[in-house]
């Protein structure tokens, strides 16, 4: 791994030192989907053990360029006047320290979305970052003072931004054509994946 990567060690080489990153720990919730449902949802999205190699090859792109492709998901959000309450002050003036605290994990699901197992620890923390999108656990990880509720139609929305921008930095460092291709598919399913999942905690079991 390059010296000089843009995206901080500490996100790419030890994530359990990122505050409030709890994937794997017993500070996690614990997800109310079995893997029966993960297995379920894997084959809705039509993610194949072809795709979970591109995957791979897709992290080792990625992660030195995960932090600078949430910096520009942010920019884009900041440039939203009604979206700004909900990473800002509840006014929507900037809120730097919430912004800061929170980065280093947005970086991280960048590199799990293309590396975690899609195991009982992948369901417990996903299932986490739902909460942490609701009012259920929403602020409460940074102590931030902002918007203690994130509509699901923009987690949904904003869905579109991070595959659609996703190819330009897949391929930024020589892949073919191809190559792309077939990592961007992948990475779509995996996003898609991730998403959906988080959508839990926003709805009853039965209309999920």
């Amino acid at each position: 791994m390059s010296e000089h990567m843009s995206t901080p060690e500490p996100v790419v080489e030890h994530p359990d030192r990122i505050p409030g990153y709890t994937y794997g720990t017993t500070e996690a919730a614990t997800s109310p989907l079995s893997l029966e449902d993960l297995e379920r949802l894997k084959t809705v999205v039509w993610l194949t053990p072809d795709d979970e190699e591109a995957l791979r090859e897709a992290g080792e792109i990625l992660a030195d360029q995960a932090d600078d492709m949430v910096t520009a998901y942010r920019a884009r959000l900041g440039d939203l006047p009604f979206m700004r309450p909900y990473s800002g002050h509840p006014d929507g003036t900037p809120n730097p320290e919430y912004g800061a605290a929170s980065k280093p994990r947005f970086d991280r699901f960048i590199i799990d979305a293309c590396t975690r197992p899609l195991d009982q620890d992948w369901l417990n923390y996903q299932h986490e970052i739902g909460l942490r999108h609701t009012r259920a656990k929403k602020n409460k990880t940074d102590r931030a003072d902002s918007l203690d509720h994130i509509p699901m139609r923009y987690l949904l929305g904003f869905t579109a931004v991070v595959i659609a921008t996703a190819r330009e930095y897949l391929a930024a460092k020589g892949a073919s054509p191809e190559q792309v291709d077939r990592m961007h598919a992948a990475f779509t399913k995996s996003v898609m994946l991730h998403v959906t999942v988080w959508t839990r905690p926003y709805v009853d079991a039965a209309s999920w």
